[in-house]
């Protein structure tokens, strides 16, 4: 892989990561494009990105990667959490997850993911499990139609996700189905960008720009999340299909929130590149992903232990709330980053150093 596109890579999954731990603490680096408008979507785009045509041919090499790269770690993540977790309902008194069975342990984690509150984010390592598989086999049931003919296919799934899960029942399966044909839709961009457009267009010109402040702002008049009571607007909670009213703004919005944030890796590249903490960062989005919200709630311990304030005032609130959020947001985003970083970078180096599991 080109060393400039990997870096490139490295950035935008770091990127990708901020914004999921910013949405977490309801702040926003783009007023213009809210986190939860478009970046699972970029995630999903980033694993299209790096989608390599060989594994159309070994299919079992492919499923046997994914599995040992996302499934084996999250079930790893799972049994730590539910220790946590039965710990915490000890010391606390509150149990935050769904009740203990061997069900919610390795069958909710394909319907839902939120066995678990305090690894609930690690809903999303599943179904990227599902959709690149998915993706997988349509790209070889697809492999001699032309480009022209995918792109309407792709586009006919993601664009038909949402008014599918507005005309049926969303069962847990079904609720699979709808997130699934939603984010085909962008690891094929993410494979189309890369296989067309990557270094033969330039689509990050001035004029490419205003078209797209122009359709953004355009969809900014749809946003609702304002006022709790009006819905969420622009941002879409992709886990349990929740769109409110919308059809097709947050297909819209996710491909502007993408190409986006393409934009600001392009015009920031030369700068970025060399700042090697967003490159430790790139490098282990999954254990981010998998702990952030764990040391926000002991960041959150520690705050009211100094304040002298009972864990119970915890447990009256979500797993995502935070202490005097006014005063502490910006403090709890810089320590969960680098917490949850380097215990990725803490891991990685265990794992180095265990014959027995170096090769999970």
């Amino acid at each position: 892989m080109d060393k400039v596109f990997s870096d490139k890579i490295n950035i935008l999954k770091a990127l990708a990561i901020i914004l999921v731990v910013s949405g977490h603490l309801e702040f926003r680096f783009f007023d213009m494009f809210p986190p939860y408008s478009f970046q699972l979507s970029l995630f999903f785009f980033i694993s299209g990105m790096l989608f390599k045509d060989k594994y159309l041919d070994n299919v079992f090499d492919y499923i046997k990667r994914r599995i040992k790269s996302l499934l084996v770690l999250y079930f790893i993540y799972s049994a730590f959490y539910c220790v946590i977790t039965i710990i915490l309902d000890k010391l606390t008194g509150k149990f935050w997850g769904m009740e203990l069975s061997l069900k919610n342990f390795f069958i909710t984690p394909f319907l839902n993911g939120h066995q678990f509150d305090l690894s609930c984010p690690m809903w999303f390592v599943v179904q990227l499990f599902i959709t690149m598989i998915a993706f997988l086999y349509f790209q070889r049931m697809l492999r001699n139609t032309n480009e022209k003919t995918k792109f309407i296919l792709y586009a006919l799934m993601g664009f038909s996700a949402i008014p599918l899960s507005k005309m049926f029942e969303l069962t847990p399966l079904f609720l699979v189905v709808v997130r699934t044909l939603f984010s085909l839709f962008f690891v094929y961009l993410g494979h189309f960008y890369t296989k067309k457009i990557e270094g033969k267009y330039n689509i990050f010109t001035p004029k490419v720009l205003a078209w797209v402040i122009c359709v953004q702002a355009i969809l900014w008049h749809f946003n609702r999340d304002f006022i709790s009571e009006h819905g969420i607007g622009l941002s879409y909670v992709l886990v349990w299909a929740r769109f409110d009213s919308q059809i097709i703004v947050p297909v819209l919005t996710s491909i502007t929130g993408i190409w986006f944030s393409l934009f600001v890796i392009h015009i920031t590249y030369e700068y970025f590149k060399d700042i090697k903490f967003l490159k430790v960062i790139g490098e282990n989005t999954y254990h981010i992903m998998a702990n952030h919200l764990f040391v926000m709630y002991i960041i959150t311990a520690i705050i009211l232990k100094i304040n002298n304030i009972p864990i119970s005032v915890r447990n009256m609130h979500d797993i995502y709330w935070i202490y005097n959020p006014v005063q502490n947001t910006y403090l709890y985003f810089v320590l969960t980053m680098v917490i949850s970083t380097y215990s990725g970078v803490v891991l990685k180096f265990i794992k180095s150093k265990l014959p027995l599991i170096k090769d999970l």
